[in-house]
């Protein structure tokens, strides 16, 4: 699990973060990034009912997504909120995958420092 610190959770931020974030789009993910004033990066997910009608689906691919983060969260440079939307095409795709896509954003978006 993701640790508390880690969460972004309040509408207003979720909110500042899809208006005035920049957008990066690769493959099946789409992450929108935002800096913050505070000291730690505030990660989101947003896996909505397009993607799958089954709510333990969406719930399998939120799990996955953590996962990556959480194994990613040394790396990640302070001062971010970073919500990452789901498309469709997440389903058929193995952790592997995903992981490889995660890794590939942060890269582009200069968040993560390796």
């Amino acid at each position: 699990m993701l640790p508390q610190k880690y969460c972004l959770k309040r509408k207003k931020d979720f909110q500042r973060a899809i208006q005035r974030g920049r957008k990066i789009e690769k493959d099946f993910l789409v992450l929108k990034f935002f800096k913050n004033s505070l000291k730690t990066t505030r990660i989101g997910f947003v896996v909505s009912q397009k993607v799958s009608k089954k709510a333990s689906s969406r719930n399998k691919i939120k799990r996955r997504l953590r996962e990556i983060i959480k194994i990613n969260l040394p790396d990640l440079k302070p001062g971010y909120d970073l919500i990452f939307f789901t498309k469709k095409g997440i389903i058929e795709k193995n952790f592997w995958e995903i992981k490889e896509v995660v890794g590939q954003i942060l890269k582009e978006a200069k968040i993560i420092s390796r």
